[in-house]
């Protein structure tokens, strides 16, 4: 059944969260503080891993070169600008606010922090983007049931840490990952492999900026950088019409 990849993914992180939420209780400061640590360094390298092979290729004297490169600075650029002008961030932040006041969780000060943080992971990575069209192409779940198992790891761990607000980023996750399959499926003769490739690299870009926040304090607006995850989308389309 198309679709299934991401109803599991859903309940993987609910389930995460519970748990998340369960250990949070028992945790001190400054353990919360190393385990966020943790999580920002694990990101990072997840983005990295993620973005090189879209970015680096082989050459013939077995070396490496750089490809997609001036795709990947337009892609983030006028991206940020078209984010920054919806300010898609502040937005994200009112979703937060308005789980917290309909939830009762005022005293809970990192909710909103928590919900968008983990909103931004389990959303913009690679996996979500290539699961949720391989779902959709094929209807083959697999990769987003391995993305499953990863993200109920890294939503104990957010919980755990930041809050309860993580466990909410299923809402968001359902809706992006299950648009994405529906898009597939619609359109299921115009996805090329190179297609998949640039939103995975430029996704997995967005995914470092996160880790970065988690280190080092919210210094990137993650969330402003978002639309440039759909430039490749309109060049690979300007091209098909050029041509």
């Amino acid at each position: 059944m198309r679709g299934i990849g991401t109803i599991i993914n859903v309940l993987a992180i609910l389930l995460g969260g519970g748990i998340g939420y369960f250990i949070k209780s028992g945790l001190k400061p400054r353990f919360q503080e190393i385990l966020t640590q943790a999580c920002g360094v694990a990101t990072i390298f997840i983005g990295i891993t993620g973005a090189l092979p879209g970015l680096l290729q082989v050459n013939e004297q077995g070396g490496f070169s750089t490809q997609r490169t001036l795709l990947l600075v337009f892609s983030l650029v006028f991206g940020g600008f078209i984010g920054e002008a919806l300010n898609i961030e502040l937005r994200m932040d009112r979703v937060g606010e308005s789980l917290k006041s309909r939830l009762k969780m005022g005293n809970d000060n990192r909710f909103v922090e928590a919900f968008v943080t983990a909103t931004l992971v389990v959303c913009v990575g690679a996996m979500a983007i290539v699961g949720s069209i391989q779902d959709g192409l094929l209807g083959d779940p697999s990769m987003l049931i391995t993305k499953s198992l990863l993200d109920f790891v890294i939503v104990i761990v957010f919980t755990s840490s930041l809050g309860i607000g993580a466990m909410f980023s299923a809402i968001p996750l359902g809706i992006y990952q299950g648009g994405i399959t529906l898009f597939a499926i619609l359109i299921a003769t115009q996805v090329s492999d190179v297609l998949i490739l640039e939103l995975s690299s430029i996704g997995s870009v967005l995914i470092f900026c996160v880790g970065v926040n988690l280190c080092f304090g919210k210094r990137i607006r993650v969330g402003n950088l978002l639309p440039a995850i759909l430039i490749p989308v309109v060049y690979r389309l300007i091209l098909y019409l050029l041509h």
